[in-house]
């Protein structure tokens, strides 16, 4: 499951200067290694997080883990940015509500889908939103090597037929990874239009706002239960606060396309979580499957897209 709180940027670009000086290579390096392992670190506390969200679904529904997430993720995000609430246009203001229902659209979709399937299954279909955008943006031949990849580790997947892995679980996973799609869109033009993280904060204010209604009604006053709220801000600690602090140290210090190759691994990362976690086998061909769509993620992130051709200027 992605990030609520980071986007997987995957246009090459050189990391931020810190200094006026060029580091030795040799601490350049040990940079680039520990930054890595901040995003493999970031991984599995997203995917872990997702693993102990679904032991929470006996307690308060998915419906009501979600909303719980988004509450104090919306919270901490709002203590931490403190966004500037005037200056900004009614056209701003739309954006950052199509932003925040994109963003709790996802995360919806997303729990409902590992409430019926296996984690590591539905972070596998749910990633081919992303891997699309990436083929279709490309424009370049090899995109489509990596779209076969990925078909095959869907028909892997579903080799058995989807109605095994519970069709609904399927299309839920399937329509987070299309809101994730969105998400990506939006977050890049909230992003022009509000300074920092205010867009993102108030985007999850917007998703939070609009979670809670489905997770009252279906969780009731369970939500307010001391041990569910405990666990419900565990999850929101684990699946949005330090994930996206990782990141945000990460990407100071990584390429753009580093780091998006690296987060490309969290359909492995979390079968691993199901496995660990909620004690959910994975065979050898679930575990192919879950390779050949890291493979086509990683393949599409390091194809950089088609050069543009200059319009013909008349004579």
């Amino acid at each position: 499951m992605p990030d609520d709180l980071a986007v997987h940027d995957t246009s090459p670009g050189p990391v931020a200067a810190t200094g006026t000086g060029r580091a030795p290579s040799g601490r350049r390096a040990g940079g680039r290694v520990r930054a890595s392992g901040l995003v493999l670190g970031s991984a599995l506390s997203l995917q872990f997080g997702a693993a102990v969200a679904a032991l929470l679904f006996p307690r308060a529904g998915a419906l009501g883990v979600v909303t719980l997430r988004l509450l104090f993720g919306a919270v901490v995000l709002m203590v931490l940015c403190r966004p500037r609430l005037r200056g900004h246009s009614r056209a701003d203001w739309g954006l950052v509500a199509a932003f925040g229902l994109a963003l709790g659209g996802m995360n919806t979709l997303f729990y409902q889908a590992i409430e019926r399937i296996p984690l590591g299954t539905a972070v596998t279909l749910e990633v081919l939103g992303p891997l699309v955008l990436s083929v279709v943006a490309s424009r370049r031949p090899v995109s489509w090597l990596w779209a076969v990849l990925a078909l095959g580790g869907v028909l892997l997947l579903g080799r058995g037929g989807f109605d095994e892995l519970n069709a609904a679980g399927v299309a839920y996973a399937l329509g987070a990874g299309a809101m994730w799609v969105l998400y990506i869109l939006l977050s890049a033009r909230t992003g022009r239009r509000f300074a920092g993280s205010d867009g993102l904060a108030l985007a999850l204010v917007v998703a939070a706002a609009l979670s809670l209604p489905l997770g009252v009604a279906s969780a009731g006053r369970t939500l307010l239960d001391p041990v569910t709220l405990g666990l419900g801000a565990a999850v929101a600690l684990l699946s949005s606060v330090l994930p996206y602090s990782l990141e945000l140290a990460s990407l100071r210090r990584l390429p753009a396309a580093t780091f998006a190759v690296l987060m490309s691994v969290e359909p492995a990362v979390a079968a691993a979580a199901g496995f660990l976690v909620l004690d959910q086998a994975l065979s050898l061909v679930t575990g192919l499957a879950i390779g050949l769509v890291v493979a086509a993620s990683i393949g599409a992130v390091l194809t950089p897209p088609a050069p543009r051709t200059p319009p013909v200027s008349a004579p």
